[in-house]
Formats: C-alpha cells, structure tokens, sequence
C-alpha cells in the first residue's frame, strides 16, 4: 500500500471529473490500496475548499470523500520545515508528506519543492501499477 498526502486540488479534480485520474485516486482509497496521511490543518482546508459555491459540491459528496479520507487514513501531527512558500497553505501538505515519508499527491507540483516525492495523480497511478500488476 502506498502511503499518500492528497492535496486539496486532486480532490477538486476527482469531484468535478469522475473519471480522470484524480478519482481513480480517490477510488483507490476506498479499495485501500492507497493510505492517506493528514493532519487537521488538512482536514480544516478540504472543508472549506469543498465548500466553495462555486464548485458546487454536494454536501454528500464533499462528507463522502473527507470521511473516506479519515476512515481509511492515518492522522498525524507533522513536523514544521523552513523551507519558503509562496502559497503558506501548501506548506502543511509537504509537511505532512516529508513526517510520513509518504508521497504527496498534486496537481500543482510547481507550488512545491522540486522533490522526487512530490507527484502527480498520473503518476500515482503508475506507481500502484507497478506495486501490483494488472491491477488498475
């Protein structure tokens, strides 16, 4: 199982396209083949990012995949870096991913440190290939 921080535009994207790779990684959190990693100041900015009116998201929805996040997620407590940001928000997402040694999940890869933990969706989903042939 691969253990994953989801930046909060992977979630966007998963609700707004269904079929893209953003919600196949949503999909696989809830087939537990991805373990993700938060924290509450995560969990803060998913619900008000969700929450926005202009993507209007179903409350169901917006409950279904933070739930899922929880339920079949890891909580933790990460430990601050200096490294500079110029979005502070993004900042807690490399946090979380650098204390859980685990791979953060973005849209947005350009916004953070250029590291080799740092992914996109697609590559994502390449990983778990790898991890476990023929299984998509």
């Amino acid at each position: 199982m691969l253990k994953v921080v989801i930046d909060t535009n992977v979630i966007v994207s998963a609700l707004l396209s269904p079929t893209g790779n953003s919600a196949q990684i949503i999909d696989r959190i809830f087939k537990e083949d991805l373990e993700p990693y938060y924290c509450s100041m995560i969990l803060f900015e998913y619900t008000i990012i969700l929450a926005r009116s202009r993507f209007g998201f179903s409350l169901e929805d917006q409950n279904h995949v933070i739930e899922g996040i929880k339920k079949f997620g890891v909580l933790i407590n990460p430990s601050p870096c200096d490294i500079p940001f110029a979005d502070e928000s993004d900042r807690v997402f490399y946090e979380a991913a650098k204390s859980a040694d685990a791979y953060l999940v973005t849209g947005n890869a350009k916004h953070f440190p250029d590291e080799p933990f740092i992914i996109s969706p697609a590559k994502c989903i390449d990983l778990l290939t790898e991890a476990v042939p023929g299984k998509t």
